[in-house]
């Protein structure tokens, strides 16, 4: 069984994995929320409801969780955490269900109760982990959304970064209330801190990244696989774009894609009106993924989907601009197109960061996106070959990445034991 909760970036890696599964022949379902249902379903896989049931297209919802400086507590402390009991119900009710329980459960690390339950059941599992930074090595620092500024001491070695991460570790504390006193009503000791130690599942750590965005580290759990991306979107081989889609990509000179992911989009500020008076500014076409085609004015060089899948469009694009997510990046890696990233929260500016230090990128945070500045990192990323060639590097190394087998052969590993 996969358990995941959180927006497509965490739902679509559960499902490429799964459906691979079933392939090989396993019985699996998708625990996830209840939005999700006709998602799931839809592709042949069972789904179970699993609490707090919120619409991860929530416009309000989205803006508390991308505010920078809280929006990591926000989510956890008011989205999450809140609802702990009735996610552990949920979670316990999939776990047995009319057809028998299950062999192992893989959860991503938001599903606080997994380890809980693991641990209880006595049951194998797994933990996926979708970004580099929620690994939260000494060797290799995350770049934080509330205090990016630490970026700049990533030379000064793991031992003060070992410190601050025990300063940090320390100062979030009371955050875990909810977990220690679930655990104590379920009769279990009291666990250690459920974000940088109790979500790793003690037999099987997915990094569900390419090691082209971030290698393995003395410090990652010792029995952590890095399969690396693990790549699902609407689209299938036999699939095609819509003429109007198709005929605008095809004529013309290859445009600059702006998009804002699956959750940023529904939040996107000024990101879209500027980015079109950015690719203006320089004469190029845009294509833009993900608002309502009513929002914006289409014409012979802008063109407007509310929905395209990424494995199509953006191998046929000249820069990819988008939010950093760990999906969208991965799709941006694997074709081998620059990208201009402007984070909005959560893993982003670390994702930015990393895509940035391997001169495959560059960034802007959404505070200071506007046209003029879009405008001049989108001239150098077009006109300055070395970007066009790192990337194109990171697409070559990336081609003997396999993470759906390799996933699932790592399970199916714990499953035999």
């Amino acid at each position: 069984m996969f358990a995941t909760l959180g927006s497509l970036g965490d739902l679509h890696p559960m499902i490429g994995v799964a459906l691979e599964l079933k392939r090989r022949g396993h019985r699996v379902y998708i625990a996830s929320t209840p939005f999700y249902r006709e998602r799931i379903e839809g592709l042949g896989l069972e789904f179970r409801p699993l609490r707090p049931d919120w619409d991860p297209q929530d416009t309000g919802l989205i803006a508390r969780c991308e505010d920078m400086r809280r929006g990591t507590e926000i989510l956890l402390r008011e989205l999450v955490l809140p609802h702990l009991r009735d996610t552990y119900i949920d979670l316990l009710a999939a776990l047995d269900g009319p057809e028998g329980g299950v062999d192992m459960m893989i959860a991503s690390e938001m599903v606080y109760p997994a380890p809980l339950i693991a641990e209880k059941l006595r049951l194998k599992w797994a933990s996926a982990i979708f970004s580099p930074c929620t690994l939260f090595s000494v060797y290799d620092p995350p770049v934080l959304p509330n205090v990016p500024e630490l970026q700049h001491l990533r030379w000064t070695g793991p031992g003060v970064h070992r410190a601050m991460l025990r300063m940090s570790s320390a100062a979030i504390d009371h955050w875990w209330k909810p977990i220690r006193k679930l655990r104590k009503e379920e009769g279990l000791s009291p666990g250690r801190n459920p974000l940088f130690t109790d979500k790793f599942s003690p037999e099987l750590v997915l990094a569900l990244f390419s090691r082209e965005l971030a290698g393995p580290q003395p410090d990652w759990p010792a029995n952590t696989v890095q399969p690396g991306f693990v790549f699902h979107d609407q689209s299938n081989s036999s699939e095609a774009l819509s003429s109007e889609l198709e005929n605008f990509l095809a004529k013309g000179a290859a445009p600059i894609v702006f998009t804002q992911g699956s959750t940023a989009v529904h939040n996107p500020g000024n990101f879209y009106a500027e980015s079109i008076k950015a690719a203006k500014r320089l004469g190029r076409r845009a294509l833009l993924v993900g608002p309502d085609e009513t929002q914006y004015a289409a014409g012979p060089d802008v063109f407007v989907a509310r929905y395209a899948p990424y494995s199509q469009v953006f191998s046929r694009c000249a820069v990819i601009v988008h939010q950093g997510g760990a999906g969208t990046t991965g799709m941006a890696m694997r074709v081998g197109r620059p990208m201009l990233i402007v984070p909005y929260g959560w893993d982003q500016p670390d994702q930015a960061a990393r895509i940035v230090r391997m001169g495959a990128g560059l960034t802007i945070t959404r505070k200071r996106y506007s046209a003029e500045r879009a405008a001049k990192a989108l001239r150098r990323l077009l006109e300055e070959e070395s970007f066009a060639r790192r990337a194109g590097k990171m697409r070559e190394a990336m081609q003997a990445e396999d993470g759906r087998a390799s996933a699932c052969d790592a399970i199916e590993k714990v499953l035999t034991r």
